[in-house]
């Protein structure tokens, strides 16, 4: 796996707990001492092109260019599965789809799965969550569940609301998204309360839901989620002129996953230019309030003498077509749906640097451990883990068959040795007492030579391997 500041920071060993945790565990290793702080936010359906050129000249993001400005952004972030528990699964594990087999809403990791954050508080962090985690089995709507279940029977059924919008009376109205903006609160709260007074290091998690769209409740027991809403505040920093009426082929001429997807978001109805603008401009204007309130958190970090001890880390589950392919939300791997942002800054981070390598959410998991349990690689774990070193085995085995790589290497070092024995005449035991190895040559010169003599005479043929 890729780490994703391989070439920008060299130590850093982070953690967290469960909901409403706090503190070091009883018998937790003791963190490193230069250890630094991180905090981890992550919003619902963001649009990772937002965060560079051009998608960046259509919304405000402050302290988006900000983490850009003082840090790293990968230009090339993906999610791992464009919908929210299975992305967020393999945030939190480490691990691909198939192998969390989360392939819906309604299945995720087990409520006791080791999470990145759990190793790192068992090595000393002190550690917080708040807001959306969705990353565990057994949660969302019934809906949810039956729809992901019948995707193979031959029907074809609505499942959202029309997409709309829907502005806020109150025209200045900054805390549009309610939820979050509590949520941010006790972040910051706690940040200003427990960990700057804390002698360990920490980690905190926020999660957001902005930018995800509002229920609909007109759309049945789940209540959907098609209504994009905001205010004209936040509409203020959207350029509207520089929106763009994505290109649609005609319904006939769809290919059949496309008209699925369409159909079941309830978007095969006839949208005019206005109302597929209004609603891009509705959910920028939702994404630049989620740039606020990551705001809040590294305002706080640097009114509270952290910002420059803190690693923060800014993604999303996934992205947001907003009308991209005749299509709102997500469940695509399309570049709206599938690209999510990434950006990285703290001590160690290099500022203002673009990276272009293609990285996905499993890398925050080894990013975040960095080899911090074993940094001088003193420790061979392989026995611990037969069934991971035999996976990992096969896949060697499947991409070259070292054994034969490794008889063939022997085979010629043999081969080159008799011919310089044979060209140097019986002397060659004298030869070999004067080279590099001579001390211990001269001491038992009979001994290596009985040595060398059977491994002449033992024979191997990569043929045969």
């Amino acid at each position: 796996m890729l780490l994703l500041w391989v070439s920008v920071v060299a130590a850093s060993a982070l953690a967290a707990p469960a909901p409403g945790a706090g503190g070091q565990r009883r018998g937790a290793v003791q963190a490193w001492p230069d250890a630094p702080n991180v905090v981890l936010v992550v919003s619902d359906s963001f649009d990772g092109r937002l965060t560079f050129y051009p998608g960046s000249q259509v919304v405000k993001l402050p302290f988006i260019n900000f983490m850009k400005a003082h840090g790293t952004s990968f230009l090339n972030a993906y999610t791992n599965s464009p919908i929210c528990c299975p992305s967020r699964a393999a945030m939190w594990s480490g691990l691909f789809t198939h192998l969390t087999e989360s392939w819906n809403n309604f299945k995720g990791l087990d409520q006791n799965y080791t999470t990145w954050m759990d190793v790192m508080e068992k090595h000393g962090y002190q550690t917080q969550k708040f807001g959306k985690l969705d990353y565990t089995s057994g949660h969302h709507s019934i809906s949810n569940r039956v729809e992901a279940w019948t995707r193979d029977v031959a029907f074809l059924l609505r499942q959202e609301g029309r997409p709309m919008v829907n502005l806020a009376r109150k025209k200045t109205k900054v805390r549009v998204m309610e939820a979050d903006w509590k949520n941010t609160d006790r972040a910051v709260n706690w940040l200003r309360k427990e960990a700057s007074n804390s002698t360990q290091p920490f980690v905190l998690y926020l999660g957001l839901n902005l930018p995800h769209p509002y229920p609909s409740p007109s759309s049945g027991e789940n209540f959907g989620s098609s209504t994009f809403h905001t205010s004209l505040y936040w509409l203020k920093k959207v350029s509207y002129d520089a929106i763009k009426i994505p290109k649609w082929p005609p319904l006939s001429e769809t290919h059949p996953v496309d008209y699925y997807s369409s159909y079941t978001k309830n978007c095969t109805g006839t949208f005019t230019d206005t109302e597929i603008k209004n609603i891009r401009a509705f959910y920028y204007a939702m994404c630049a309030e989620t740039d606020a309130m990551l705001g809040e958190i590294i305002l706080a970090l640097r009114q509270l003498g952290l910002l420059q001890k803190t690693i923060v880390i800014y993604t999303s589950d996934h992205g947001e077509l907003a009308m991209e392919h005749r299509q709102f939300y997500k469940m695509s791997m399309y570049e709206a749906s599938s690209h999510v942002p990434l950006l990285i800054m703290g001590p160690g981070i290099q500022v203002n640097l673009q990276v272009s390598s293609v990285v996905s959410l499993v890398d925050i998991y080894p990013t975040m451990l960095d080899l911090s349990s074993d940094p001088d690689e003193l420790t061979n774990i392989a026995a611990k883990f037969p069934e991971v070193t035999s996976s990992l085995d096969q896949k060697l085995r499947s991409i070259i068959n070292y054994p034969k790589v490794s008889a063939s290497v022997h085979q010629y070092n043999k081969e080159q040795f008799i011919k310089w024995k044979q060209s140097i005449g019986q002397n060659y035991s004298n030869v070999i007492a004067n080279l590099r190895w001579h001390q211990d040559w001269l001491r038992e010169p009979k001994k290596y030579e009985n040595a060398i003599d059977q491994w002449l005479k033992s024979h191997s043929d990569p043929r045969t391997i």
